[in-house]
């Protein structure tokens, strides 16, 4: 005799359910394992390929940034160069300018101009104020010392103004002309 004929018929069917609920219940459970297992693994790779992209669009936007960065180096470069040449131009002027002005102030240079003196008004006198010597042609005279200073002044201004435009321009070149 065996043991499974000791046990009574409806113990022995109660006991198959409760083996057949325990494996049912099991292989449920070995199938939530298996799907969470599944989504797990889609989860993973969604992460890793959603990290891809953002590591991606982190370096084409340090290389843009790069780039930009290095456009405006050029950019510098540039016009600390034109900056420069302007400023020596400016400075040679300003030198010239001050010869000339000392040179007036020591009477080594005179400023004349042209006297507009039709013929036959002056009959042919010379003019009080002009220079002497002996040249031929238009009269001229000498202007005094602190009004040829005035318009040295006046010319060392418009110097500088045409200095500082001719440097504006180059300016607005460079910055509005891409390269």
């Amino acid at each position: 005799m065996r043991l499974v004929d000791l046990i009574p018929a409806p113990y022995r069917l109660l006991a198959s359910g409760v083996l057949l609920v325990a494996l049912a219940g099991g292989s449920a459970a070995l199938a939530w394992q298996v799907q969470d297992w599944r989504y797990g693994q889609q989860l993973e790779q969604q992460a890793r390929l959603q990290a891809e992209r953002l590591n991606q669009q982190t370096l084409a936007a340090a290389a843009q940034q790069q780039a930009e960065q290095d456009k405006r180096l050029v950019l510098e470069q540039r016009l600390s160069v034109s900056e420069q040449t302007h400023y020596r131009a400016l400075s040679d002027a300003q030198r010239d300018q001050g010869r000339l002005r000392d040179r007036l102030a020591t009477a080594d240079l005179r400023l004349s101009v042209l006297l507009d003196v039709p013929a036959a008004g002056n009959n042919g006198a010379v003019p009080a104020a002009t220079t002497g010597g002996v040249v031929h042609g238009a009269t001229r005279a000498q202007l005094d010392p602190a009004h040829a200073q005035r318009i040295i002044g006046i010319t060392d201004a418009g110097d500088q103004g045409l200095i500082a435009l001719a440097a504006c321009q180059a300016y607005a070149k460079e910055v509005s002309t891409p390269k």
